[in-house]
């Protein structure tokens, strides 16, 4: 439990300094984080929201568009369940996907006092209808 705050917290932490961990299906054109100050590891603050806009183009069409986060911790991948995987519901995008166009998935977080101050990498991934990536960014967190 401690590790899904952490990477909720992380994922949605930073934007700037981020990298690309495998996009297959698309390219990241630009990925934002609301007050992210620091161009190489995000700091979240706690008892605040996060929101994260990632700008893509995808080489593939597909129906549906699937979040999965994970927080990694030493190397290791911990799984986040999001409230609302469904990229395609209240994330600013509309489904079906089409090859060569561009998109803009937003969404946004709350921080909670209670997470815990803990430094972890942010794993987004945004999957098409075959469950590859169309974008996958790792971003450098740290809940304070």
């Amino acid at each position: 439990m401690l590790y899904k705050v952490a990477i909720l917290l992380l994922f949605v932490a930073c934007a700037y300094g981020y990298e690309d961990c495998g996009s297959k299906d698309g390219s990241v054109v630009s990925v934002t984080i609301a007050n992210c100050d620091n161009d190489k590891k995000c700091v979240l603050k706690r008892n605040t929201n996060v929101s994260i806009e990632i700008a893509f183009t995808t080489n593939a069409d597909s129906d549906t568009l699937t979040a999965v986060v994970h927080g990694v911790v030493l190397g290791v991948p911990l799984p986040f369940n999001l409230p609302n995987p469904d990229g395609c519901k209240d994330s600013g995008v509309s489904c079906p996907l089409r090859a060569g166009q561009s998109y803009t998935y937003k969404t946004s977080l709350p921080v909670l006092s209670s997470y815990p101050k803990v430094t972890v990498d942010v794993q987004w991934e945004l999957k098409d209808k075959e469950g590859n990536d169309v974008v996958c960014i790792l971003i450098p967190s740290q809940i304070k």
